[in-house]
């Protein structure tokens, strides 16, 4: 056995090398494993050493805590999350996360423990692409709390780009679609859809409509709750899914005869009343809707056999973007805090990409049919250029 100034390495009789150390405390420690060779001993010790120096020392036995009781206590203190987040975290820790990494000690989990286990999640596992990103992002994100709690010195999620979701293109329907989708849903629904296609509100934003949110004569929307439908327990009304979805919406003026219309014919009465009850005067459930509405038969009358009703909202999106809304109007309509869902919508579309080529042309012609080369004068941008609407295309 040698000695030094901080700790000891010493030969076992099965001839692997263990490291002994004191800890802050002055108690001494033998490091979680044994080593090979006296230079990966030393060289153990040298990291324990530059660590503690460093403030980045972890008591082994601290550790120790297996990480499916380490989550549960996470999932316990994290109670500002909304109910389908946490079902959502719940399903992946049991499902994606805890059957391979559970009984781990937090000390174990290392960068290559979590590089198998993410890699295994498609190629053994077969998991969805995105349900493996929502897994990762879960996993960095209680390792985190760990790393902040002094359990582990970093966190070994280090993975670039696996906490990306590159989920597939949806289906968005064309104006016509949307029409011919309205008018075979059964009459109690056209609204309902044609709301959700202009409007971009989500499915929990207009069960939870009443009529005091809905002015028809400024043509808005207010948006300020949602219906919450657990797996569990009972529905709710609760607060958007996040405080930019608390927003007014400017809806097309075009939709004022048919919602008045709506309103008159199926709304709940007072201005706390429902705008789109079901048959029986309660909210709209989403398990029976496409029974209710008949859902699957009209996205097939309409030429949109794989259409969801979440695909409304994309087309609504779609549709702001395509009108020219820049990306601040489209996270206020959309109802997001962060850019990242807006910037899919502002990906350049053929009809798009088609106008701003007609401004540009005009803007050509302008100046040479006056004699000028755009060089000798201000050249007129796309902005001075009016569509046939009268919308300036920006």
């Amino acid at each position: 056995m040698s000695k030094r100034v901080f700790g000891t390495v010493r030969k076992l009789p099965s001839g692997r090398w263990q490291v002994r150390y004191p800890g802050p405390d002055g108690l001494r420690r033998a490091a979680p494993g044994t080593f090979a060779t006296k230079a990966d001993a030393d060289a153990h010790l040298a990291e324990i050493r530059t660590d503690m120096a460093r403030g980045r020392w972890i008591d082994p036995d601290r550790s120790k805590v297996r990480f499916e009781d380490f989550a549960a206590r996470w999932q316990r203190e994290r109670t500002d999350l909304r109910p389908r987040t946490a079902e959502l975290y719940a399903r992946l820790l049991r499902r994606q996360i805890n059957p391979h990494l559970g009984s781990r000690p937090l000390s174990s989990i290392t960068t290559d423990v979590v590089r198998t286990w993410h890699a295994e999640l498609t190629t053994v596992h077969q998991e969805g692409v995105s349900t493996t990103a929502k897994a990762y992002r879960l996993l960095r994100v209680i390792l985190a709390t760990a790393v902040v709690d002094g359990l582990m010195p970093r966190n070994p999620c280090q993975i670039r780009g696996a906490g990306v979701e590159r989920p597939r293109e949806r289906t968005t329907a064309t104006v016509d679609q949307v029409y011919a989708l309205a008018d075979a849903v059964r009459p109690r629904f056209r609204a309902f859809v044609l709301l959700a296609a202009f409007s971009g509100c989500r499915w929990g934003e207009l069960v939870a409509l009443t009529r005091r949110r809905l002015d028809l004569d400024r043509g808005t929307v207010e948006v300020a709750s949602t219906w919450v439908e657990p797996s569990k327990g009972k529905p709710f009304a609760g607060p958007t899914k996040t405080e930019a979805g608390q927003r007014t919406v400017a809806l097309p003026p075009t939709l004022a005869a048919e919602l008045r219309a709506h309103l008159d014919a199926y709304a709940a009465s007072g201005q706390d009343g429902l705008v789109f009850p079901g048959v029986k005067g309660a909210v709209i459930s989403r398990r029976n809707f496409n029974k209710a509405a008949g859902w699957r038969a009209a996205c097939e009358s309409a030429g949109l056999p794989d259409f969801h009703f979440h695909d409304l909202r994309h087309t609504a999106n779609g549709l702001a973007a395509e009108a020219g809304a820049n990306l601040a109007e489209l996270m206020d309509r959309m109802g997001h805090a962060s850019m990242r869902a807006a910037l899919v919508y502002l990906h350049a579309t053929d009809r798009r990409g088609a106008a701003i080529a007609r401004a540009m042309d005009a803007t050509i012609a302008g100046n040479r049919n006056g004699g000028k080369g755009l060089g000798t004068d201000r050249a007129r941008g796309p902005s001075d250029v009016a569509e046939p609407n009268g919308d300036a295309v920006a």
